[in-house]
């Protein structure tokens, strides 16, 4: 009830394979801990054709790499990992839970990743709301072929009002750092007004 992603909107998300895409973002959402209780390292890659209008610019979601009970070393490898399989143009890393040391973690094995951090201001209902606006408009996809699974049972469990499932939505956070760093940032940075000279 109340569903910022009911299973009728996942439905028609789904498409055959993805064309090649112009930009990949990986998200990583790191856990706290490790081991068998703890949350899992939301790991989620997306692609992205970002040319021309704004409003005519998709997103496919292409793994759910999501590792559970991994430790920082294991995890950050699962994330470079995934990287390199899709060739990500950037990694986003949400520091709420490690801070400086996320970004640290995944330097150690390779010094040269593109990684933003981003720190969650809001709650993530109202962080999704944008991102699940974009599936209402057709924007994002979801490939036949990879398995979502996982991911689309924490999709339907978000509501307006909230998580309603146990745990934490930690893939779903991976997918919403994912799609705003890959189609709202910079549509809003295109919607800026730019200063012309005479």
């Amino acid at each position: 009830e109340g569903s910022l992603w009911p299973q009728a909107l996942l439905d028609a998300a789904r498409r055959d394979d993805p064309p090649t895409p112009g930009r990949v973002i990986v998200a990583v959402d790191p856990a706290a801990s490790s081991g068998r209780g703890s949350d899992a390292t939301g790991i989620v890659a997306v692609g992205a054709a970002t040319e021309g209008d704004p409003r005519a610019w998709r997103a496919w979601v292409l793994e759910d790499a999501t590792v559970r009970g991994a430790s920082p070393d294991a995890w950050g490898r699962a994330v470079v990992a995934c990287a390199r399989r899709h060739g990500a143009d950037r990694i986003v890393a949400e520091t709420n839970q490690g801070g400086e040391m996320v970004e640290s973690i995944l330097r150690q094995i390779d010094p040269a990743l593109p990684v933003t951090r981003v720190h969650a201001r809001s709650n993530k209902a109202i962080r999704a709301e944008p991102v699940a606006a974009l599936y209402e408009q057709g924007r994002v996809l979801h490939p036949r072929a990879a398995n979502l699974a996982g991911l689309e049972r924490e999709m339907v469990k978000m509501t307006r009002t909230g998580w309603k499932g146990q745990g934490s939505p930690d893939r779903l956070d991976a997918l919403v750092w994912a799609l705003t760093e890959a189609l709202i940032v910079p549509s809003k940075a295109y919607a800026e007004p730019r200063l012309r000279s005479l």
